[in-house]
Order: C-alpha cells, then structure tokens, then sequence
C-alpha cells in the first residue's frame, strides 16, 4: 500500500523527507512553479502543506508506473502525466487531519451556557460587564436556542443586541442545537452585514479555531478564496461548504454536531417565505430558529402601512418558516421609534401575547438635584458652543458627584466614555446632546407622544352636529352631482349617496345597509340580517351579486326629488372591486347591469409617503386622470372600465372638508335636525387617525385605524363618493376639474334667423 501524505503527522512528513533529498525528487524551481496546479499553497506559513506536498512528490518519484491500458510510446507518457497532476490536484483539495481540540472541558461547559460561551469565545466583544437588563435578554436567548418559544426585547441603542444575536447564531449551529438559522434584519443589507460579522468570527476567532476544528478548520482552509468551497475535500469526500453573500453552510464532517448546519439571512420585507435548505442526504429543512434584529427602520416606524405590513409579515410569513406541523423558535430584539409602531406593538402583550414583549431603559431613575444638572447642562451648552468639550462640565460634575447622583438608577453601570466619570453623567449627555424626543424613543424605549395640532380633525359630537336640515333624500337645489358609492362586505354592502356643488359644497342625503339592518347602531361583526340570508341558495358570490342588484335597484332607478321640486338621478355609482372574493362579481355586475352607464368599479390605493404619488403616473394614451385618481385604459380579460383613487389624499380632503364652518363654500353636512341618528355614520367618519409621514422627499398623510377592528366603512363610501363627484367635474377652489366641457347649447330659433 502507498504512503498516503494526507493521514501523516507533521513529524512523520519530515522522517519521510528527510529519508530523501529534495535535490532528488525535484528543482526548486519545479516545486514553484507545479505548486498551483497540484492545488497547494505554499509561500504563506503553512508548513504543513509545503510538507504534504513534497511528500507526495517523494511518494510520486519512487512509485512505479504501468503503462496505460492501450497506451504506449508519448500517448502513454500524457496519460500518466496527466494522471500524475490529477492525483496531485486531488491531494491538494484535501485539507487533511482535523487538529484536536485545545480545551475539551471549555467547550463541553459552554454548550449548555450562553454567557460562558461569550465570555469565553468572544471576550474582545463583551469587553464590559453585563448588566441585569444583558442577563435578562442572555437568558432569553438561551431558552429560545434550547428550549424555544418568542421572546421580545427592546433595548437602547448601543447595548450590544446586534452582537448577542451574531454570537447566539454561532452559538446555536456549532454545538448543534439548531440545523437551520434564519437571521433576519430590517433590511437585506443590515442581515447581509451580520452574515459577514458572522463569518469573520468563523475565519479568523482562534478560540473558536481551537475547540471546534471540525468547524473552523475547514473554513480557514479556504483561506478567503471561497470558489474553493465546491471542491473541497476530508478524507476524499467533499465537505459541502457554502460560502455566500446570503448563506454559510458549515462543512459535513463525520461525528461533527455541526455537520451541514445552515444560516440564512434575509431582510424582512424580502424574500422569506419557503426559505429551505437540501441536504446532501436528501433532507429538506427549514428554519428551526429565527433570530429578528431591529426589524424597523426609522422611516418604516414613521409610517403606519409599512408598520402594519411588517407585523403582518412577522405575524405570518417569519412564524411559518417552520413548515407545517413545526413551531419555529424565535428572538427578536427592537427598539421604540415612535408610539405604536412595530416595536411597540410587538411589546404590547395584549396585542401580541406570545412574544412575551419586555422593555428595557438605561435610566430607570432620574437624579432627584434638578438644579444641580440644570447649571450642569448650562456649562455643557457653553463649552459646546466654545468648542471647549465638556471638560468643565465635567469637572462641575466630579465637584458634585454625590448631590448629582442622589436617586439615580442606571442599567448598565459600566458603559460611558473615556472622558465621563460615570453612567449617570453619560445618559445626562446623551439627554443633552440627542434632545428630550430621540432619547426617551432610543434609549428609553418610551417614545414621547406625538403632539399633532390637527385642528382639521372633528370629534363625534362635533360631526354630529353639522346638519343642514334638507329632509332624508332631498337634493338641494344648487348641487350639480349626484353620487353614489357601495363598499361591499361579505356579510352586507354599505352604501351612501351624496350631492357636491361645483366646488365641493357636499350634502350627506342618505346611506345605509343592503340588506337594512333595522337598527340604528350594529356593527359589521354582528350583523343579523346578512347577504346570504337574503339568497339562501346562492354562494358568496351569488349572495354580494344578488345584493348589488337590488340595491342599485332601489337607488339608481328611483328619481331624487330637489327642494324646488326638480326630479334628478344618481350621476355616477362607484363600487368597491377591493375586497377578496368580491372582485370579479363587482366587474361582472358592472358590465351586465342595466345601469352599466352608471355604475364603474374601483380600487382603492393606500398610498404613503414612500410611494410612487398619483402625480408622477405616466399617462397613456387613453387614460382620464384627474385629482388623485385615474381611470387607466382596459387591458387584459376585463374589458370594464375602472378607477383607481389614493385614500389617503382623499380621506385627508373629506376631513377638510368636514372641517369647514356651515355656510362657507366648501363645506360638508348632513342631512335632517336629529344629532343622534348620525351618531354611528359620525363612527365610522372618525374611526381613522392620520399621521404626518416624510418619504421620497415628500410629507403626505397616512391614515389607519384607531382600534383595530372597528368599522369604517361608510367613511370609505364618502370618500368613493368625493371621488364620483371629481370625475363629474367637480373641484376645490383654484382647481380644473377633468370632466369634459358641455358644448354651447345652441337655440333652434338663432339656428333659424342665421339661414336667412
């Protein structure tokens, strides 16, 4: 049998060379030049592989060589020339004997203890001492690895929860707790930065190198040249590596825990769902651990729909990468931006009770001296404004420190600058020099309240209030439009009609239910009288199609009486194509309609602040544009037309127009003398709150839901209705409307007298 150099000591490779003269076997300038081919890497301090490389050259000199089969002569001479290289390349991708383990005990106490793990493998990084709030999110860390289940922790900025997910992931695939890591970030490029932390770590921590070879061994081989990965051999089987911008798959060597582990990383509003992994064996796994930092960025947190869209995607695509039948594991640590964004609600265990939501601050208690730190940031401000520092600020406070510090409680005792005396001074500054409003959201995790002069916003009773005294369904006389709007709901279609004055001067003449509910307050969750009960033997298709007929019935083809005693009909019906199953029967319906001149599908768009706005929409030929709404040429199987509206611009313009005192132009009431009868339509108008959101170099109002749950639709039949009313012609002060100009009427006697 031959000499295999791959299973030889270091000590044995230089018995073996030294049996026999490098002069012998071959040149210098040989040995230089074959080096790459034969896949070696020589002139870097590796000795041992400068060793198993010419000990495969001793082996390849003495050994004898058959003649190829069929081959002789110079054929012959390049095959085994060929063979030779092929042999040498083979020898050079394998990375040989795994070195032993340097501190079998170390490694074995640490597989079951998070903080020992990092105390003991990353010391540079958990330079400082831990603090009871560190303890806390460690020990959370370790029973989600171990044990599983959700655990969210909010922590101020700089406390070092980037880091403590990085090493928890490491943690949890070298000991084998957890085959597939999912690491998940606000955004691709934050989960690409940790991926790299994480490998740093794997390459270059000599700790980790010492005491798991079947690890780290593997990956140094490589050394930074990660094409390698694909051909990489142990004991002549390939390892599997992977080495990628969005993945690390750690080799597959025998009896290693962490043979094949995966860690994927994603940004939340990426690519998430179906993220798996093959094995070379055949096995499909998927995430068994999720590990979520700072799943929001400052702009998302400003915004409600990117809110509400990122907790849906945590709700539902994170927590079933598991797979069916698996209950994944999860981490997240978060930090307050503002009230009620992500990570607030993601706290609020009544809102998410599973993720067992808890807060931390770096202040727990303020310094009870108020005088004292108000004369201390007095000095602050001036060295600051002088260009002096802090030094006599500093100086102030070392003078008083004991006065200073009476009743103050901070979390973590060790963590201030060189040039501060303590913590307490420290958070002191951070209040200074990053304002009342950043520090109490980043640090404190307690967001000051957003105060909002909003005086535009009404109030129920104020709503209420706005009656004009026209009689249920009366048109009055100087209104011009007349419109209608549907929102269909699987249980009943909500509806409202409305007449608008050339500029916007609204009149609330009548809305209600189909089928009607008989009361004066329900909500859309305990309805009785539903659609399917007014079709028993149709679908839910069936049920909404039978229920537009008989509404449009009743309002489109009935004549509307004005108070001089004038007959007027329904201009146009906008009817909402949003909702689920619905969208296909309202085109259907609108199509088939004997009031298909009427009536006209629609969708409404949330548009926020990091949107394309309506205004930047390329107009093909074709298309009718108009105020924040559009009617787009028909493509496709529909060959109905519809209209497609931002909700938030006009959401924003009926509450202006609510705003308007009675009597001026412009302004929106409603109909009859009876306050109370309005008291649910006045609900529905206030259910929704606006937010002021900056994005895409623009602050537009985006509008959500008080409480989740409560009901709005006749809001949104008020809003479709505003927006009949501007496809009429209709429009505020100083704007065109885009309906087409009526042609001069022509009287038949003028007709007459210019022919003769």
């Amino acid at each position: 049998m031959p000499i295999d150099p791959r299973k030889l000591r270091p000590t044995e490779l230089v018995r073996l060379l030294n049996s026999t003269p490098l002069g012998e076997v071959i040149s210098e300038r040989q040995l230089h030049r074959h080096r790459s081919r034969a896949g070696f890497r020589i002139g870097d301090g590796r000795t041992v592989d400068l060793l198993r490389y010419v000990a495969w050259l001793v082996i390849d000199r003495h050994r004898p060589r058959p003649e190829p089969d069929g081959l002789t002569g110079y054929e012959a001479h390049k095959e085994r020339a060929a063979q030779r290289v092929r042999d040498l390349s083979l020898a050079g991708r394998d990375i040989g004997e795994l070195p032993a383990i340097a501190n079998a005990e170390r490694k074995e106490k640490a597989e079951r203890d998070f903080r020992f793990f990092c105390e003991q493998y990353f010391s540079q990084t958990f330079y400082l001492s831990w603090s009871s709030d560190h303890l806390k999110v460690i020990a959370k860390i370790e029973q989600a690895v171990l044990e599983g289940g959700l655990f969210a922790m909010a922590m101020p900025r700089g406390s070092g929860k980037t880091s403590l997910c990085e090493t928890a992931c490491l943690w949890a695939i070298v000991y084998g707790h957890r085959e597939f890591v999912a690491l998940i970030g606000s955004d691709e490029d934050h989960a690409e930065n940790m991926l790299d932390s994480i490998k740093v770590e794997l390459e270059t921590n000599d700790l980790l190198h010492d005491d798991f070879p079947e690890v780290c061994f593997p990956i140094r081989a490589l050394e930074g040249i990660h094409q390698r990965a694909a051909g990489q051999l142990y004991q002549g089987k390939q390892t599997h590596i992977g080495w990628t911008t969005k993945k690390i798959v750690l080799p597959t060597i025998p009896g290693s825990r962490a043979s094949g582990a995966i860690v994927c990383v994603a940004g939340i509003t990426g690519r998430i769902r179906g993220m798996k992994h093959k094995r070379v064996d055949g096995n499909s796994v998927r995430p068994s651990l999720v590990l979520i930092d700072d799943p929001q960025t400052d702009e998302s947190a400003r915004s409600p729909s990117q809110c509400a869209a990122r907790e849906r995607i945590l709700a539902g695509a994170i927590l079933g990468l598991g797979g069916p039948g698996c209950k994944i594991a999860g981490l997240m640590t978060l930090t307050v931006v503002r009230p009620d964004d992500l990570a607030d609600r993601i706290l609020d265990r009544e809102k998410h009770p599973q993720w067992q939501g808890e807060r931390t601050k770096m202040v727990y208690s303020f310094p009870a001296n108020e005088a004292l730190w108000t004369r201390y940031a007095e000095l602050w401000r001036d060295g600051m404004r002088a260009d002096r520092g802090i030094a006599e600020a500093t100086e102030f406070y070392r003078a008083n420190r004991g006065a200073m510090d009476d009743g103050a409680v901070i979390a973590w005792t060790e963590r201030h600058n060189p040039d501060e005396l303590s913590a307490v001074q420290h958070a002191m500054n951070l209040k200074l020099d990053r304002g009342e409003a950043a520090f109490w959201a980043e640090y404190q995790n307690e967001p000051l309240p957003e105060e909002q002069a909003d005086n535009e916003l009404l109030a129920v009773d104020q709503i209420m209030a706005k009656l004009n005294g026209h009689r249920r369904g009366e048109v009055p006389a100087a209104a011009t439009h007349l419109t209608m709007f549907v929102d269909v709901q699987g249980k009943a279609l909500f509806w409202l009609v409305a007449a608008w004055e050339s500029d916007f001067t609204g009149y609330v003449l009548d809305y209600g239910t189909e089928p009607d509910q008989k009361v004066e307050y329900f909500t859309l969750r305990d309805v009785r009288r539903s659609l399917a009960m007014a079709a028993p033997r149709a679908g839910i298709e069936g049920a909404i199609y039978a229920g537009l007929e008989r509404l449009t019935e009743a309002k489109l083809g009935r004549e509307w009486q004005r108070d001089d005693g004038a007959q007027v009909r329904v201009d146009r019906c906008l009817i909402d194509a949003n909702w689920g199953q619905s969208s296909d029967v309202v085109y259907q319906f609108c199509r088939q309609s004997k009031f298909a001149g009427v009536v006209m599908p629609s969708h409404g768009r949330y548009v926020g602040a990091s949107s394309i706005p309506f205004s930047d929409y390329k107009r093909k030929r074709g298309d009718r544009v108009g105020l924040n709404w559009r009617i787009p040429v028909t493509t496709g199987r529909r060959t109905v037309r519809h209209v497609v509206f931002d909700t938030n611009y006009w959401k924003s313009f009926i509450h202006a127009r609510l705003a308007v005192p009675m009597g001026d132009p412009g302004c929106l009431s409603l109909f009859g003398c009876q306050p109370e009868r309005h008291r649910l339509l006045a609900e529905h108008l206030t259910s929704e709150y606006r937010v002021k959101t900056e994005g895409r170099g623009r602050t537009v109002d985006e509008w959500k839901l008080r409480v989740d749950g409560l009901d709005n639709h006749w809001l949104d039949c008020l809003v479709g209705c505003a927006v009949a009313a501007s496809m009429g012609g209709a429009a505020p002060p100083g704007l065109v409307g885009d309906a087409p100009k009526p042609r001069p009427v022509v009287r038949l006697s003028k007709l007459r007298r210019a022919r003769q």
